[in-house]
């Protein structure tokens, strides 16, 4: 018995340390733990807004504070909440309100200093939680502009965490490669800690200001399974309905969770169209590839300006025929499969460029009533048309002739548009002709037999 014990005791000696080995051998193989940083979400500021439009109804307007107003702020935003909401938006997604780096610096908005500070040029928190009140007062959501790709080269995070940074062989950070953004600093995303960071920042503003999402900049940048943390850990706020925007076109960014992909396809063809001639049935096409993964609602945001092209490209009276033209454009922007998108005075017709980096030029509110009305007028017949919002769309454009119809649950659209600076004759297809209308602009009775002539940049937007 004694023998059988020390040979049980000898066994358990021999035994436990290749235990302890195997476990030490183990663990070598685990990859650390990275906690969350430890400074706590703030306080509730407000009471997070209850009638955050659903996907598909949202109608976005662009605000680049440097242009709005003369006082190129908050303030100048909030002065204008009213006219805002009479054109029919119910999303103002606000340009980066951020404080702009100083180191290499060309006064870029996209250019982060602090992720978790107010830029002082349009000026306090207590400001834009003002603007958002006054939104939110006015049924109206807000998002920001959020930078997740780079900051600026005098970030606190390039000091004081090196390694959250892209390097190059000599352990110096390096601007987005290839990209020729020399201003900024690109961010590793291969590091955890800084993703924890850039998430817990972007949260931050849902309880700091009470905002309602982000549209999300140069979203094609930053790794999809990034995002997908992103958005999985906002969607996660149960107070909040958030709406985040990828201004991307890769279909993965609606598998990550993004509402919204960016119309770039769309406005290319668009342009192609009005400057080169081309075909105007070329735009169905991207109703089926600016929407491959897409699902449960998913949107492109589409548009004829935005703060990037209106400086590099020109105007929409520039690109898309003059106020006529633009219009038409607008039309099948806003109607055909998409969520529709203004820049800031798009709505009166702004003649000029707003270059960058944005200061040197000012809206006037004043000009062009005539084409203000003719944007309340589409907007609103968006806004009461569940078919135009939801519907299922049927086209039958043609080279010259942008043409579909929408229908749902007994509502039926039919949009006709000429995207020509010429009277074009458009034959109807089959299944519209001699049928009967009501004009959705006017009221008035309308019926069409077998062809329609259309005046240059004509549009009809017919009901039944």
């Amino acid at each position: 018995m004694n023998d059988y014990k020390f040979m049980k005791k000898t066994l358990l000696l021999a035994i436990i340390p290749l235990v302890i080995l195997s476990c030490k051998k183990e663990s070598q193989n685990i990859p650390p733990v990275i906690p969350p940083a430890t400074d706590s979400i703030p306080v509730q500021y407000g009471t997070p807004f209850g009638n955050v439009a659903d996907r598909e109804d949202a109608i976005i307007y662009q605000v680049n504070m440097r242009a709005f107003s003369q006082q190129a702020n908050f303030k100048g935003v909030i002065a204008r909440l009213d006219s805002i909401k009479a054109l029919g938006i119910n999303v103002i997604y606000l340009m980066p309100v951020f404080p702009v780096g100083k180191v290499k610096s060309v006064n870029s908005p996209y250019c982060v200093r602090d992720y978790k500070a107010v830029n002082s040029e349009f000026g306090t928190l207590s400001d834009l939680r003002a603007l958002v009140d006054g939104a939110h007062g006015r049924n109206m959501s807000i998002i920001l502009d959020w930078v997740a790709n780079h900051t600026s080269w005098d970030n606190a995070w390039t000091g004081s965490h090196k390694d959250w940074y892209l390097q190059d062989q000599s352990g110096n950070i390096v601007s987005p490669p290839g990209k020729g953004w020399n201003d900024v600093a690109q961010l590793n995303f291969n590091n955890a800690a800084m993703r924890l960071e850039m998430i817990k920042d972007m949260k931050y503003w849902v309880y700091k200001a009470n905002v309602d999402g982000f549209r999300c900049d140069y979203a094609d940048g930053p790794p999809v399974d990034f995002w997908k943390q992103a958005i999985d850990t906002l969607r996660n706020i149960s107070t909040h309905k958030l709406l985040i925007m990828a201004e991307g076109s890769r279909s993965a960014n609606y598998t990550a969770g993004f509402d919204y992909n960016f119309g770039f396809g769309f406005y290319g063809q668009l342009k192609n169209i009005y400057s080169n001639h081309g075909s105007v049935a070329t735009i169905d096409n991207l109703n089926t590839t600016e929407y491959l993964s897409a699902s449960n609602g998913q949107q492109v945001v589409r548009y004829i300006t935005n703060h990037d092209v209106n400086g590099s490209d020109g105007t929409p009276l520039e690109l898309f025929g003059g106020r006529d033209g633009s219009m038409a454009a607008f039309v099948v922007a806003a109607y055909m499969k998409a969520i529709p998108m203004i820049y800031n005075g798009q709505e009166v017709g702004t003649p000029f460029r707003i270059t960058f980096p944005f200061t040197g030029a000012k809206i006037d509110w004043t000009l062009n009533p005539g084409v203000t009305a003719g944007y309340k007028k589409i907007l609103a017949f968006r806004k009461s048309s569940a078919a135009i919002r939801r519907g299922q769309l049927t086209y039958y454009s043609d080279a010259d002739i942008c043409a579909f119809t929408k229908e749902l649950a007994g509502e039926k659209v039919l949009v006709v548009a000429n995207l020509r600076n010429s009277t074009v004759v458009f034959a109807l297809p089959p299944a519209l002709i001699n049928t009967s209308w009501t004009d959705a602009m006017s009221g008035s009775s309308l019926s069409i037999t077998t062809q329609l002539t259309l005046q240059p940049y004509g549009y009809i937007i017919a009901k039944q």
